[in-house]
């Protein structure tokens, strides 16, 4: 059945946008075929309720196809969902780090390391991994938006140290980043036992380190001694929010030893941050070098579909019944970040539970608009043009002029993206809006735009800066 299911999935990926394949279609299975009565399990129950509603003719066209007579179909949610690799990914593009072995002198300083724990010190005795079990790879929905990043994490998890060492991971904030580590890790811990894996904000491993210095042993040594031979005798180190670096040269000196010492035995490093490394101001060109040798892996805001997703999941776990226009919604009118996403989505729940109303009537009675409808509300396509031509150093009588600079043609088509994505303006409108008469060249230019943010991490992060400035 896995080879038939797998050539399904072949015809229904040929016959639907390559985006919504990713989003509804991975971690489906065929799980019988009873003399035509067939099975078929998704992850989650929105995604089984996507193939009943939306996709079950695409799915029974193709069963046939495969000669496969359907007499009934129905959708389940699986007991025990797997996150698969999307096969479409490859890694050639980024370099290969080859692991090194590790020597008897390192080895020796292992064990020294180990016995020296074995102090009465807060380092040694109270060792806590600092891991949320609540945050693992089943409850993490894949899309678009992340699957790169996913697929990375399986490869982690596959082979901790070796290929993806360090796995550098950045996007704004809210978007499942510490979601993300906080799963590998614990995925680790549950398939090795015996590995010592430590997740920590940078600002507390500062602090800390900052604080141990002051601190003697009755050894003499300094507490900030024992603090740094412990992160060296992890075999994991997960390190949250690196922008928030900061100290002075001989703290980051501390932790650029932690992470030569541990990178040179193949102990895995993992860093999130909310910008690439040679934007981090505090960094050493040599630690922003290292922590980017095996490429930067960046996650960005849900599509829609993605969003809806993301809710329906929530709703699922808090046990609630949640109508499928609230859902939408929330979704269609918040596209800052996902714990925006999710605090609304609670907050429609509240108003529900307090009047003692179905959310639907929340949203119909005109109790509740989401805040990002609100600030939606007041921006104007004057707004987006001044703060684009703003980010991009013009005026905006030059963005809405005919020069072909490069510069400012790139914020102009940057701002008819913006006028689209923001305020749901047709191609033609946004054309007229920065001064252009060809609608042809208007598509063509927001389509580059689409096209160029899914390779450029700097252009995604310059657009990101641009929507962050419109609703301020």
């Amino acid at each position: 059945m896995f080879d038939v299911w797998r050539n399904v999935l072949a015809e229904i990926e040929q016959n639907i946008p390559h985006e919504s394949y990713v989003t509804w279609f991975s971690g489906s299975e065929l799980i019988s075929n009873d003399d035509g009565v067939i099975k078929i399990s998704a992850p989650n129950i929105f995604k089984a309720r996507q193939f009943e509603m939306k996709y079950d003719k695409q799915i029974r066209a193709a069963l046939e196809s495969n000669g496969i007579k359907v007499k009934e179909v129905s959708y389940i949610v699986s007991n025990k969902t797997t996150i698969k690799r999307p096969r479409e990914i490859t890694y050639d593009e980024l370099p290969v780090h080859k692991p090194k072995t590790a020597s008897k002198q390192d080895s020796a300083e292992i064990q020294a390391t180990t016995s020296s724990l074995a102090d009465n010190t807060p380092y040694a005795t109270n060792f806590n991994s600092g891991l949320n079990p609540a945050y693992t790879l089943d409850n993490y929905i894949i899309g678009t938006n992340n699957n790169v990043a996913v697929s990375v994490a399986q490869n982690i998890i596959d082979s901790p140290g070796g290929r993806f060492n360090p796995f550098f991971l950045y996007g704004g904030p809210g978007l499942g980043k510490t979601h993300l580590v906080q799963a590998i890790g614990n995925a680790l811990a549950k398939k090795y036992p015996n590995f010592k894996i430590k997740y920590t904000s940078t600002t507390d491993f500062f602090s800390e380190y900052i604080q141990s210095i002051r601190r003697k042993t009755p050894k003499g040594e300094t507490q900030a001694d024992l603090y740094i031979k412990m992160y060296r005798s992890l075999d994991v180190l997960i390190m949250d929010d690196f922008q928030m670096v900061f100290g002075k040269q001989s703290t980051l000196d501390a932790f650029f030893s932690v992470f030569n010492d541990l990178h040179s035995r193949n102990k895995q490093i993992i860093v999130t941050s909310d910008r690439m490394p040679n934007e981090i101001k505090a960094l050493d060109p040599r630690l922003s070098s290292r922590l980017a040798m095996t490429g930067p892996i960046d996650l960005q805001m849900p599509n829609f579909e993605e969003r809806c997703a993301i809710l329906q999941i929530k709703a699922e776990l808090m046990h609630r019944e949640v109508e499928n226009e609230v859902i939408e919604y929330i979704a269609e009118n918040v596209k800052s970040n996902i714990r925006e996403l999710e605090g609304e989505f609670n907050k429609v729940l509240l108003y529900a539970d307090v009047r003692g109303i179905r959310p639907i009537e929340v949203i119909h009675g005109g109790f509740i608009n989401t805040s990002s409808q609100m600030k939606k509300n007041n921006v104007t396509s004057q707004t987006i043009i001044s703060k684009t031509a703003e980010a991009y150093g013009i005026t905006v009588e030059q963005l809405c002029s005919r020069s072909r600079v490069s510069n400012i043609k790139t914020a102009r088509q940057v701002a008819m993206y913006l006028l689209q994505e923001e305020l749901s303006m047709s191609t033609t409108k946004a054309a007229i809006e920065v001064g252009l008469k060809d609608h042809t060249t208007a598509m063509h230019g927001v389509k580059k735009i689409k096209a160029d943010m899914a390779t450029s991490f700097d252009l995604r992060e310059k657009i990101d800066g641009i929507r962050r400035k419109i609703y301020e």
